[in-house]
């Protein structure tokens, strides 16, 4: 009997989630929002790489989507009347990573803009769900289908530029291929762009064009997460509400606060998620009995704050925070914009991130053999290996039980004696109990060594003194957090550990001595100016309070800006 390709199962399972058909109620909600247009055999729609491209619902006759790789075309998807074209890049403003074009010999489609699509999808019940599961489908079939390339990523495969190029399209969810210049693919394709050694790492664009070296604002650009949020001829940007950091209380206040008609600016380092999304799969998350991984939850809670009009920029690093006084209480400047960013008030959800592991080389390492997440990416370069996880949390908990299903055996390493002081019981019994998981107590990690990529730790036993060298090719970090408040001025009260104090913890602060009003629960120091998350002094280190203090922190918001009384309209566009 022959076992069947689990791929190929797999789209067969997700066909009707991925190409709906619309019913007549919702081709009439449609019709109100875009216009008609006839197009003909291999006239354009929407091309790959372009942004704020419109979903074009076919009326009569038939289109196709397609990708071109190196002047090879590849048939995505067709439809006829009912279907739709469109991407998940209408609802977070990146780029469109295929084209679309007439099929029949005359088809006539409708065509709605993206801001008037997320406002139906806020909007118009019976429509939102359809549409919003079938662009998550869609985009998860590309993700796994080997011969859509989408961006692609060529590298020296121990190149540590390449990896973070790799590393940060994937946390933000964009299609996209690592190829290492040594493959016959990347030999291949480095001759025909005229790639030399020196040009690389180089990203390889949806219609083919390289980009030499790029930084990583430069790939943000490209795959469209770099968005300008002002005009070019504007020098100040004003908002409701700033939220710095988008990890789950990051995103959650987001998804509330523009819900409830605060104009909403996110401003992300990286990528979305934080540690959160991260974990390769979280099992104690309300609602999700199987679990989830980290990076699906903040996807979702993303897409949720974008189609209620939040407005998000990634990488924007926060370099400098002022308080001032007036209706705008903060002003930001922000990396790469020349902008000041106003701010009524802010929500700074800037969590914490891993240490780094005081061991011998391990700067030479990062990236390519010192990781930070495990996810599936890491995860394939494990397989049939032996792996270190060090750290006692539930985050290292949870790393090591997904490495299990991969990786030979994990070593976890723990400074202490045992894990139930720092994981969860329901996790720590799970990790003692697994066959290939060996915990190893009273132990650090003292020394990293290897050629282009990590091939051995020395391991030290600090309640014997013994030493023992270990052949692997990963080290997952996972040892304990360090508040991200570097940037923070002054005025911002913090505790001994780089926390942020709010609450009763700042009321005797000057700023509050003057104010009428005590401050809220999760207000700083400065009146108007939150935090939430991670980063706060005294916060429960979990995903789910995350995002409860995320939504707490806007109620905050609201009473200080006197709107607490009622909630406005979602806003348009």
């Amino acid at each position: 009997m022959n076992t069947p390709d689990p791929d190929e199962q797999f789209y067969r399972d997700t066909e009707s989630v991925a190409f709906p058909k619309l019913d007549d109620r919702q081709m009439a909600m449609l019709e109100g929002l875009g216009r008609r247009r006839k197009v003909k055999q291999g006239e354009i729609i929407y091309r790959a790489g372009q942004r704020d491209f419109a979903m074009a619902v076919v009326i009569t006759g038939e289109i196709e989507v397609f990708a071109v790789r190196d002047g090879v075309e590849q048939i995505l998807a067709g439809g006829g009347p009912r279907d739709f074209a469109g991407d998940i890049a209408m609802l977070n403003g990146t780029s469109a990573v295929a084209s679309a074009r007439g099929k029949s010999p005359e088809s006539e489609i409708l065509e709605v803009p993206a801001a008037d699509l997320r406002r139906a999808l806020v909007e118009l019940p019976g429509l939102g769900r359809p549409l919003v599961d079938a662009f998550i489908m869609r985009r998860q079939r590309l993700r796994r289908d080997r011969d859509f390339a989408g961006l692609r990523v060529l590298a020296d495969g121990g190149s540590q530029d390449g990896h973070l190029i790799h590393d940060f399209l994937d946390k933000n969810h964009i299609p996209h291929r690592l190829i290492p210049v040594e493959s016959e693919d990347g030999k291949a394709l480095a001759a025909r762009l005229h790639l030399a050694h020196r040009d690389l790492p180089a990203l390889i664009d949806v219609n083919g064009a390289p980009l030499r070296r790029p930084s990583l604002r430069e790939v943000a650009q490209v795959a469209g997460l770099l968005r300008r949020l002002e005009r070019e001829d504007e020098m100040e940007i004003f908002c409701d509400l700033v939220i710095v950091g988008a990890g789950p209380a990051g995103l959650a206040a987001a998804v509330y606060a523009a819900s409830e008609g605060l104009k909403t600016v996110v401003l992300e380092s990286y990528a979305p998620g934080g540690q959160a999304g991260s974990s390769s799969l979280i099992e104690n998350f309300f609602g999700f009995p199987t679990g989830i991984s980290g990076g699906d939850l903040t996807h979702r809670a993303q897409l949720q704050a974008f189609r209620f009009g939040a407005k998000f920029s990634t990488p924007a690093q926060a370099l400098s925070l002022t308080i001032t006084d007036g209706e705008y209480r903060a002003a930001l400047q922000v990396e790469s914009c020349p902008a000041t960013l106003w701010a009524r008030c802010a929500i700074i959800a800037t969590g914490a991130s891993y240490r780094r592991i005081e061991a011998e080389g391990r700067e030479d390492f990062e990236g390519l053999g010192v990781y930070y997440a495990a996810t599936a990416m890491e995860g394939a370069l494990c397989r049939g290996a032996t792996v270190v996880v060090a750290g006692g949390g539930n985050s290292a908990g949870q790393a090591a039980m997904f490495l299990s299903e991969c990786a030979a055996k994990v070593l976890l390493v723990i400074r202490g004696a045992d894990l139930s002081k720092s994981m969860s019981s329901y996790l720590s019994r799970r990790v003692e109990t697994k066959e290939n998981i060996e915990i190893l107590r009273y132990t650090e990690i003292r020394k990293m060594t290897g050629g282009r990529c990590l091939e051995q730790v020395e391991l030290e036993n600090t309640a014997t003194g013994e030493r023992r060298t270990v052949q692997t090719p990963a080290v997952f970090s996972m040892i304990g957090a360090k508040p991200c408040t570097d940037w923070l001025p002054p005025e911002i009260e913090v505790d001994e550990k780089g926390f942020i104090k709010t609450g009763q913890a700042v009321a005797k602060a000057p700023a509050w001595q003057k104010s009428e009003r005590p401050p809220g629960a999760l207000e700083t120091s400065c009146p108007g100016i939150f935090a939430a998350g991670d980063v706060r002094s005294g916060s429960v280190k979990r995903c789910a309070a995350a995002v409860g203090e995320g939504g707490t922190a806007v109620e905050g918001v609201h009473d200080a800006l006197g709107t607490y009384v009622e909630r406005i309209a979602p806003p348009r566009g």
